[in-house]
């Protein structure tokens, strides 16, 4: 049995633009539906959601057959929590609030085994393949993904520093929380949190370190794309389901 590949990260370091979907709704049937509707990626949402870390697992199994690659947030850069989630079998991760050089340098520790980091052994959990995987722990490293959330005000000014650990394989940008950390709360289509965000963006370019986003407004994903953003996830379910809702019952009440 072999470790299987992981598309998303090889695709992220060739530089091609992936499309992604934010999963919220905490049941395998709406993951496994959507994971058949062609998104390049799909954030599975612990951090904002009722989903609990052993209910990530269904989650990934209801994901698994289809080509749709998933991303798994932990609610916070937790050694431990992250150990969880990679040893059910997540190969990338997208961590939220890293706000300086040094939570991203424990971030990677946290995905890496030693002697290059601190991830925890055990030998027969899901991503081993149940112990099948012959030489895991040594290729294990390889195939995880690690994505950073830079979020405030603060971290952008650092963004530089953070995005330049070893082992960082990307950063993603959270217009709620950044908008808020600069004093537009609610507003994260204000000209100076874009401004600041299609800037961040230009700087990773430069450095060659990967950018992503989640905007359901397509002329600014356009935008982010145009400037070197790399993953771009461009809707919510739980939004898609309320606006379908919404719009179903309002055609035929007038």
């Amino acid at each position: 049995m072999d470790l299987p590949a992981n598309r998303f990260k090889a695709r992220l370091a060739r530089g091609e633009v992936q499309y992604g979907l934010w999963s919220t709704i905490p049941d395998p049937s709406a993951v496994e539906a959507l994971a058949g509707a062609g998104f390049d990626w799909m954030v599975l949402d612990t951090e904002h959601t009722a989903v609990e870390v052993s209910a990530v697992l269904p989650l990934l199994q209801a994901m698994a057959p289809y080509p749709t690659a998933a991303v798994v947030r932990p609610w916070v850069n937790d050694t431990a929590l992250i150990k969880r989630h990679l040893d059910q079998g997540a190969q990338t991760l997208l961590l939220p609030y890293i706000q300086s050089r040094a939570e991203a340098e424990a971030a990677v520790a946290a995905v890496r085994y030693p002697p290059r980091g601190a991830r925890g052994v055990a030998g027969t959990m899901r991503a081993a393949g149940y112990g099948r995987i012959a030489g895991y722990h040594a290729k294990a490293d390889a195939e995880i993904c690690l994505l950073l959330q830079v979020e405030t005000a603060l971290a952008l000014s650092r963004l530089e520093e953070i995005a330049t650990v070893d082992g960082v394989d990307g950063i993603f940008f959270g217009p709620a929380d950044l908008s808020a950390s600069m004093g537009h709360l609610g507003q994260t289509g204000h000209p100076e949190v874009r401004g600041a965000i299609l800037d961040a963006i230009t700087r990773l370019s430069r450095l060659g370190v990967p950018a992503g986003i989640l905007t359901q407004d397509a002329d600014f994903a356009r935008a982010t794309i145009d400037a070197g953003a790399r993953f771009v996830a461009l809707a919510v379910d739980i939004a898609l389901l309320v606006r379908a809702a919404d719009a179903l019952i309002d055609r035929f009440r007038g």
